[in-house]
């Protein structure tokens, strides 16, 4: 008996197929973007949760009776940053009812990143003003919160 063994000469091994890669590489690129976004979600801060979040909502009714003293006082304040010179010089004024603090707490808050956020404490000087030296911003838009003993009092700056 004679046999014959028919080679077939069209069949190629599996890896040289192009269509082979093609379908694992959806599959693996899955599992590589799985792998970023779980890597970047455990090492990277959001910053917009608040670990204390019950503490604050109970800090609340403070905030606002602070707020409504700056109302009564009729607290306006103004802010003038000199970039250039480093400086950061608050004028204040209220009604006859308000007595100019000493020092004065400003907090520059970044409006989507808290890691960002800055503080100063300005001194009155001779001429009324609060002046103290310029923190370092990032670019955009900034809440300025200027608050002393019993009031508080929000501004927008703009960094370019």
């Amino acid at each position: 008996m004679n046999k014959t063994l028919l080679k077939n000469t069209d069949s190629r091994i599996w890896y040289r197929e192009p269509f082979v890669w093609l379908l694992i590489l959806f599959p693996v690129s899955a599992v590589i973007m799985g792998i970023v976004i779980i890597t970047l979600a455990v090492n990277t801060d959001d910053g917009l949760v608040v670990d204390d979040y019950y503490k604050k909502g109970l800090e609340i009714n403070m905030t606002l009776e602070r707020d409504r003293a700056a109302e009564y006082y009729e607290i306006d304040a103004e802010i003038y940053v000199d970039e250039s010179g480093g400086s950061t010089t608050v004028r204040l004024s209220g009604n006859e009812m308000f007595n100019m603090p000493e020092t004065i707490h400003a907090r520059f808050i970044h409006r989507t990143r808290s890691g960002f956020d800055r503080e100063l404490f300005l001194d009155r000087s001779y001429d009324g003003n609060y002046q103290s030296g310029m923190p370092d911003l990032a670019r955009g838009n900034w809440d300025i919160l200027i608050e002393a003993n019993d009031w508080r009092k929000f501004l927008d700056y703009r960094v370019k």
